[in-house]
């Protein structure tokens, strides 16, 4: 028998999801996984209440936890197959990441420019199999490796060719790509690696914070 709070969680969620199906996110997959990981587990105490709203959250170190629809907009661009091999750039709170991992993958490396925000996401994650997160300029950095999927969680200004070449054959890039008019507005981009090269497309357009390069070393 459900108690009284599980009961009204699920009716908080059922409303949730509604509410992103009537912004247009219709992937079942993604609402699933939305579904399950409760966003209020990630976002910062004093914004928890809004948590089931579709509204960017503050972080610590000038961070943003992006709004849900903006996350599901990239998460089915993405089109995460089970058991892909994930790079995730720019941790954030872990939210994102854990997504990730609902949704099936079989293996996430998430870098996160801030100590702080890297240490707090792992806390909130536990010891999920086939996770890392490591303190590291996702920008700068070359990942080791070649991954199914690449999810950049920020806008930059254009793709660096060091995450493009971290694409294993037949892999997919999305990103924000930043606006030059209008701030904090661009486009979904996506960048796939297929049999005749790379080919890049431009979505929808995104309301995303800018991803700030610096100095990163894995911890």
């Amino acid at each position: 028998m459900s108690r009284p709070d599980d009961a009204g969680s699920a009716v908080e969620n059922a409303a949730f999801v509604l509410a992103l199906r009537e912004r247009g996110v219709r992937d079942r997959g993604v609402l699933r996984a939305m579904e399950l990981v409760p966003r209020e587990r990630f976002a910062p105490a004093a914004h928890r209440d809004l948590a089931r709203r579709d509204l960017a959250l503050p972080l610590p170190c000038g961070a943003t936890m992006t709004a849900p629809t903006t996350v599901a907009a990239m998460l089915v661009a993405l089109d995460l197959a089970q058991g892909q091999r994930v790079l995730e750039i720019g941790t954030g709170s872990g939210y994102a990441t854990a997504l990730l991992l609902q949704l099936g993958a079989g293996a996430v490396t998430s870098l996160e420019l801030y100590a702080g925000l890297a240490a707090a996401a792992r806390e909130r994650l536990g010891p999920a199999a086939g996770l890392r997160i490591l303190r590291a300029d996702g920008l700068a950095r070359l990942a080791e490796g070649a991954f199914d999927r690449i999810l950049v969680n920020g806008s930059v200004p254009g793709l660096s060719d060091g995450l493009v070449a971290a694409l294993a054959p037949g892999g997919r890039l999305v990103a924000g790509l930043a606006g030059t008019e209008n701030r904090g507005i661009g486009r979904l981009v996506m960048v796939e690696r297929r049999d005749d090269g790379l080919a890049e497309s431009l979505g929808v357009a995104l309301r995303l914070v800018p991803l700030q390069a610096g100095r990163g070393a894995a911890a």
